[in-house]
């Protein structure tokens, strides 16, 4: 939005003077003037003459339609009371909200709700022009993503320690894109583990696995001590059932799909702290 004023005066200084105090902009805004008459003196103090005249200026950017849809979600959510913090992070933007109501009500189960959010925002920035040079639009609660990427990570550390002492798969429970590729990332910087994922859409979820020629420090305990035993403990329990699944023709390997595939979300890097 374009805001300016006209000043007139005996001198450019004069009419400048006056066309800043018509227009009143705040103290932080840079203010442009041009100069649109210089002034001219009478023919004998009696004929012809003007004065100056100066145009002064400034202008604020409406504001972007990803920001504003995102308040029309906001709002439509019932929540009245929030403020939208604009960062950015090279030719990411951010936009954190804070709001003194229930955080909840914007996260969601597992945070579905902020997900689908984001979402839409990054379909109406694609479709409006705002997401220009690369740059990927993240929506952002309190700190709750950071919250949950550290839980994970957490998480899989703990796992991935369980498959190195016993030497056991470990699933975890279903995840959306974002939640899988902290997890992979996580796994990487672990030496003996490995990750994918399995299953579809909404169930798709990550498999923990020992890599392979790697041995478990505990091979004899936990899970696999008990697989293939039958009641009580004695070997060829269950005989039929087994059977019956050897008898089964072996499902063809496929290899897993990358989450990379097809996801909204980019590889996530995890900053090492130099030491």
């Amino acid at each position: 939005m374009l805001f300016e004023k006209i000043g007139t005066g005996a001198t450019i200084e004069e009419a400048l003077e006056k066309a800043k105090a018509a227009l009143n902009a705040p103290e932080d805004i840079d203010v442009q003037f041009e100069v649109l008459q210089q002034p001219q003196k009478k023919t004998l103090g009696l004929f012809g003459g003007h004065p100056a005249e100066v145009r002064v200026y400034y202008e604020i950017p409406d504001e972007e339609t990803a920001r504003k849809y995102l308040r029309s979600i906001i709002e439509g959510m019932g929540i009245s009371d929030y403020s939208i913090e604009k960062q950015e992070d090279g030719k990411d933007i951010i936009y954190n909200i804070n709001c003194e109501e229930d955080y909840g009500i914007l996260i969601g189960r597992r945070g579905e709700t902020l997900d689908a959010i984001q979402y839409l925002v990054r379909l109406t920035a694609k479709k409006s022009g705002d997401e220009v040079d690369g740059a990927r639009i993240s929506v952002n609660v309190g700190n709750y993503r950071e919250k949950r990427a550290e839980n994970l990570r957490a998480l899989a550390a703990k796992h991935a320690k369980t498959v190195l002492k016993y030497g056991r798969n470990i699933a975890l429970e279903p995840m959306n894109p974002y939640e899988r590729r902290i997890i992979h990332t996580a796994i990487q910087e672990i030496e003996g583990v490995t990750s994918h994922s399995v299953g579809y859409d909404s169930e798709r979820k990550v498999i923990i696995s020992l890599e392979e020629g790697v041995k478990p420090t505990h091979p004899g305990n936990g899970y696999n001590n008990r697989r293939g035993g039958g009641r009580g403990g004695r070997p060829g329990g269950n005989r039929g059932y087994n059977n019956r699944n050897n008898d089964r023709p072996a499902a063809p390997a496929r290899a897993p799909r990358k989450d990379s595939e097809g996801s909204l979300y980019g590889r996530i890097e995890i900053k090492k702290t130099e030491e």
